[in-house]
């Protein structure tokens, strides 16, 4: 169970558990952790929870997000980070023990063109307990632009993909299969939610299914299932 510990430098306020997949945090009242606090913008950071590990993502706040005193645009949460918003500071404490070698880089999509696996690593998670039988291999597969064909294997736990900045989503690999959370970047009339089969899939895990069609930051992917 992972938790923030909010004090405003004096006294502490709350202890805040991290169960939902998505809690925002700012000055206005329908944050899911409100800070009074002028230095702090109305919509300032969220924080996004994906199986047993935590993203942060400033969102474009005035002043700004620090974690450990240096600013962050997206930061992987780790047990005992210290998020210093306005005058207050939220400190990140997990049980959770992070496998490194179950990290897995962005997949960068821009219209038309593919990087695969390439760009930050948004974060790492827990490795998920591989199924008894062979396991299927998850396979996203780019299937629009001049890169169409390109494919990025789900190897890992966690795999991102999008385009940091405009719209990030996650893959997780769990015992019963693959599923995609969105983890961050601002809707707008340019830029509608990312979608599966037409359905957004923002606030919510959704389990994909060979043949479902992604749609992401201007690029369509779809998801199949190959053997290991």
């Amino acid at each position: 169970m992972s938790k923030l510990i909010v004090t405003d430098g004096k006294e502490l306020l709350d202890t805040v558990e991290l169960t939902p997949e998505r809690i925002t945090i700012g000055r206005h009242p329908d944050n899911s952790v409100q800070l009074n606090d002028r230095a702090v913008s109305g919509h300032h950071a969220v924080i996004v929870n994906i199986m047993s590990e935590s993203f942060l993502e400033d969102l474009d706040s005035t002043n700004g997000t620090l974690v450990n005193g240096r600013r962050i645009a997206k930061h992987p949460l780790s047990h005992g980070d210290v998020i210093t918003l306005g005058h207050h500071t939220l400190k990140y404490e997990s049980d959770v023990q992070v496998d490194e070698d179950e990290l897995e880089k962005t997949m960068i999509l821009r219209p038309g063109q593919l990087a695969a696996a390439a760009g930050e690593t948004l974060g790492s998670v827990s490795a998920a307990p591989p199924p008894a039988d062979k396991p299927k291999l998850g396979v996203l597969t780019l299937s629009s632009g001049a890169n169409a064909g390109k494919q990025l294997q789900l190897t890992k736990a966690l795999t991102t993909v999008g385009r940091p900045g405009v719209q990030v989503a996650a893959v997780t690999r769990r015992p019963d299969g693959y599923y995609i959370v969105h983890v961050s970047g601002q809707r707008n009339a340019e830029q509608a939610p990312p979608t599966v089969n037409g359905e957004s899939i923002s606030g919510h895990a959704r389990q994909l299914s060979p043949g479902d069609e992604i749609h992401l930051a201007g690029a369509t992917l779809t998801f199949s299932l190959a053997d290991a």
